[in-house]
C-alpha cells in the first residue's frame, strides 16, 4: 500500500518543520514525515527548509541558542516523529549561503540518524547527488533516494539510483508516468513522489503504483489510498 509522507509534518494551521507539526502529521494520518535539514554555525543539525530564518539570519550563522524555539533540533524532530518513519531532505545547494563542499554536514546527519533511527524507519534524500552519496560512503546500510525535479534527471534517475545503492528516487510528481514506474521497478528503485495535494493527481499515482505520496493534506491521500486498496489495489 503506498505510503502516506507529511511534508514538513501537517501543512495546516501549524507551522511546518516543528515538533508540533511532527506530531499533528501522525494524528492526520501520516505513516512517515519528510523533514529539511540544515547545520548551525555551532555544527547543530536542526530542522528548517530555507537558509534564513523570517527575520533575516541565516541558520548556518547562528548558534543553536539563538534560534526560535520553534526550530528543533534534528534529535528533538526525531522524537517528535515517534511511530512513524523520517524522511531527511539534506539542505546543501551549491547556489546557497551557508553550502558544504566538504559534504561533512552528510556525515553529521549519517552519525545522528543511525543513532536515534532504526535504520527500515529512516531514508534520506537530497538534491546534491554528492551529498546523498556521501551518506553511503559512510554507512551503505542507510536507506537513500535521489531527489530530483528536472524531467531529464528523472528519466534516467531508476537506473543512476541502482547504479548508485540507493533505494528510491523522489521525482517532482508531475514527471512520474506508468514507464517510470515500470523502468523503477525493473531495476528495484521505489517510487516516492513530492508534493501532491490534488485528489485526481494523488489518485492517478496510487493506482499507477508509486510507493509513497509526500503531501501537505495527509487526510485527503490517506483516504485516497484506502479507497484504491479497497477497490483491488493499483496497476
Amino acid at each position: 500500500m503506498t505510503l502516506v509522507v507529511g511534508h514538513r509534518g501537517a501543512s495546516t494551521g501549524v507551522r511546518q518543520n516543528t515538533a508540533e507539526a511532527f506530531r499533528l502529521a501522525r494524528r492526520l494520518g501520516a505513516d512517515w514525515v519528510e523533514l529539511d535539514v540544515r547545520r548551525t554555525v555551532d555544527h547543530v543539525l536542526v530542522a528548517h527548509h530555507d537558509a534564513h530564518l523570517p527575520d533575516g539570519r541565516l541558520i548556518a550563522e547562528t548558534p543553536l541558542d539563538e534560534l526560535p524555539g520553534w526550530v528543533p533540533s534534528l534529535a528533538e524532530a526525531f522524537e517528535a516523529c515517534e511511530g512513524m518513519g523520517v524522511l531527511v531532505e539534506i539542505k546543501n545547494d551549491p547556489g546557497e549561503p551557508g553550502y558544504d563542499g566538504d559534504n561533512t554536514i552528510a556525515t553529521a546527519v549519517a552519525g545522528l540518524v543511525s543513532a536515534y533511527r532504526p535504520y527500515d524507519e529512516v531514508m534520506i534524500s537530497s538534491f546534491n547527488t554528492t551529498t546523498v552519496d556521501r551518506i553511503r560512503e559512510v554507512d551503505d546500510r542507510l536507506a537513500t533516494a535521489l531527489l530530483m525535479f528536472d524531467p531529464v534527471r528523472v528519466l534516467q534517475g531508476p537506473e543512476r539510483a541502482a547504479a548508485s545503492g540507493h533505494v528510491a528516487i523522489q521525482p517532482y510528481y508531475a514527471t512520474v508516468d506508468a514507464a517510470l514506474l515500470r523502468r523503477a521497478r525493473q531495476a528495484s528503485v521505489a517510487v516516492w513522489v513530492w508534493t501532491v495535494n490534488e485528489a485526481a493527481a494523488v489518485t492517478e499515482l496510487v493506482r499507477l503504483g508509486v510507493d509513497a505520496v509526500i503531501t501537505d493534506d495527509c487526510p485527503t491521500v490517506r483516504a485516497i489510498v484506502e479507497q484504491v486498496a479497497a477497490e483491488g489495489g493499483s496497476q
